[in-house]
């Protein structure tokens, strides 16, 4: 995985700011598993980086306040054997837990009345089963 690791648009955090760390994985594998360094961990410092449009970091700091250590990101993956596949993983982890952290919030619901015709008419059936069912309990005498 070379290059910068884009987020949305043209806004990518560049290779240079992007630190990688390797270890052995647990899981199947045989031998190899014992021999190779397939676990990748990937961190990135949030508070430090310019990389980022203040407004967008300044969001993506609050919204992953709770997954921040000391003021970096850190996605693992260790789901394949092979380490190539693993840091794909991670990249496209951060990529995507970036993207959402720093989307603009949501547009805010905006309150609207029940139509008086919506009402009426559950009212109206509510009426009509009421009637189907008292007409029912009539006398067996």
């Amino acid at each position: 995985m070379s290059g910068p690791l884009f987020i949305r648009g043209s806004v990518s955090v560049p290779e240079a700011e992007l630190m990688w760390r390797f270890s052995r994985s647990s899981g199947p594998g045989g031998q190899h598993v014992n021999t190779s360094d397939s676990r990748v961990e990937l961190r990135f410092d949030l508070a430090g980086t310019d990389a980022l449009p203040p407004v967008w970091k300044e969001r993506a700091l609050e919204r992953l306040a709770g997954r921040l250590t000391g003021g970096a990101l850190t996605v693992t993956a260790s789901e394949h054997r092979s380490q190539w596949r693993n840091r794909e993983t991670a990249a496209a982890r951060m990529a995507a837990l970036l993207a959402q952290a720093t989307a603009p919030p949501p547009q805010p619901r905006r309150p609207t009345r029940i139509p008086r015709s919506v009402n009426e008419h559950r009212l109206r059936q509510k009426r009509q089963r009421s009637d189907t069912k008292r007409s029912r309990s009539g006398s067996w005498d």
